[in-house]
């Protein structure tokens, strides 16, 4: 005769499983679901990964021109403005992406930490708190980027 009692734990931990699981996978970052097969887009990106930030902005305005409504393509171009050290422009890109996505979690890891680079804690923290009704029950990368930039901006003020 079986055990109740390990059967119905059994049922739950199942349960939970099938509950959860999802939501972790979401959390796991963007999948480029709405990412632009457009030649300058993809070059871009390649300049940012190899950090030619001034090849980056050129090829991923480019990119915006053509394809305005790509919360991506001003997210990459922010960050390219942010690594070159073009703060205003970095600043108008990553709005950008949030106006067109709000629920971008890179667009609120990068404006974050510029606004840590900006010296305005208060503003990254707005975008940490953002990032954690994005990515809850389980923490996504984002979040734990920038919670972890401003643990460490704080510390580093003291």
């Amino acid at each position: 005769m079986k055990n109740p009692l390990k059967s119905l734990f059994g049922v739950l931990l199942a349960a939970l499983l099938v509950a959860f699981v999802p939501l972790a996978a979401a959390n796991l970052g963007d999948d480029d679901a709405a990412a632009s097969d457009d030649p300058n887009f993809q070059e871009g990106k390649k300049a940012v990964e190899s950090q030619d930030w001034n090849k980056a902005v050129e090829l991923l305005s480019k990119a915006v021109q053509s394809d305005p409504k790509n919360a991506d393509a001003h997210n990459f171009l922010g960050y390219a403005y942010r690594k070159a050290g073009k703060f205003d422009a970095s600043f108008n890109h990553y709005n950008e992406a949030l106006k067109l996505n709000p629920k971008h979690k890179h667009a609120h890891e990068y404006i974050g930490e510029a606004y840590l680079l900006a010296d305005n804690l208060p503003k990254a923290e707005q975008h940490l708190a953002e990032l954690q009704k994005l990515c809850t029950p389980i923490p996504c990368e984002e979040y734990k980027e920038l919670k972890r930039a401003v643990d460490t901006y704080k510390k580093n003020k003291k």
